[in-house]
């Protein structure tokens, strides 16, 4: 079913004074077939504004566009079918994630052609050995990634990483040369509590290609102390990291704040997530579960989100 967005600017004006104006506003609408002062009143609402007396909008363009999470409009589909959207990067010999880590090799242990000697006949088997560090592909960060005594991959509650209420913030049309790291005020308008934030960067785009680690958008300090504060369970990005990596802006020295500040509030982190631009801004359940390894910090995950259909 396609979304549309109305695109307008507009001045509000307050029964006990003042006024409020903006210009090139979007906002999420249930449908293309909406009256202006329905228009007004969703304005109002995903504002958040009281004591209004007037709105005027002007220069209304209805668009089909994908919804971005506009207060006041709510998913209805039927929760009696689902389906399911992968959000994980293929594993492969060679992949290259994170420039400068290692990338995996497969070789194998016991060959088809070999095992055919071991059973009967007409039956055969593979099994092969992969080598990998723990930051391949799309993988989950536990505490034990960034502190000696935090809990590692098996200690981790799976109910704090299977069906979590997934928040979306679809963001990939928001960046420029001079504005890589998202904000608290980015996230403030949704209740996260309890909920997996998913931040749709586009940034999955050069997943594989040396533009990946280069400019790459990030989480902000303030912004992961923000979620903290808020509630959030788990936090995923579609970038090569949650922190600023890139070597021309990265002055903190390997400072992490995102990392620390998270990891240190039992809050997990996925990185390297893709097809975010499938999910809508609300109305998902997302799943990210590594397997239960003592002593280790980073795995890939299967990590995917179910629908209502």
């Amino acid at each position: 079913m396609p979304e549309h967005r109305a695109h307008f600017d507009f001045d509000i004006r307050f029964a006990n004074g003042g006024g409020l104006s903006g210009t090139g506003f979007r906002l999420d609408l249930p449908s293309a077939d909406i009256a202006e002062d329905e228009l007004g009143r969703l304005l109002v609402a995903h504002l958040g504004l009281a004591l209004v007396d007037e709105v005027e909008l002007r220069g209304v363009q209805i668009v089909e566009e994908p919804h971005r999470g506009s207060r006041g409009v709510e998913v209805t589909a039927s929760r009696s079918e689902t389906r399911v959207v992968d959000l994980s990067h293929p594993i492969r010999a060679g992949l290259v994630t994170y420039p400068g880590l290692p990338a995996p090799t497969i070789t194998p242990h016991l060959t088809r052609e070999e095992s055919r000697a071991r059973y009967a006949p007409g039956t055969e088997f593979a099994m092969d050995v992969i080598h990998m560090i723990g930051n391949t592909g799309t993988y989950l960060d536990s505490p034990f990634h960034r502190y000696a005594d935090g809990p590692d991959l098996a200690g981790l509650e799976l109910s704090t990483l299977v069906g979590l209420r997934a928040e979306v913030f679809h963001l990939e049309d928001s960046w420029d040369a001079g504005r890589r790291g998202i904000r608290a005020e980015t996230l403030a308008d949704r209740d996260v509590r309890g909920a997996a934030v998913l931040l749709h960067t586009g940034w999955d785009r050069w997943f594989g290609e040396p533009e990946y680690g280069v400019g790459a958008p990030f989480l902000t300090g303030e912004a992961a102390q923000w979620l903290i504060d808020a509630g959030a369970v788990l936090v995923g990005i579609d970038s090569v990291n949650i922190d600023d990596t890139d070597p021309s802006t990265d002055s903190g020295g390997g400072e992490r704040p995102a990392h620390s500040l998270l990891l240190a509030a039992g809050v997990h982190v996925v990185e390297h997530l893709t097809h975010l631009v499938a999910l809508p801004p609300r109305g998902a359940r997302f799943t990210a579960a590594p397997p239960a390894v003592e002593g280790f910090g980073t795995f890939p995950v299967r990590a995917f989100a179910e629908l209502p259909v």
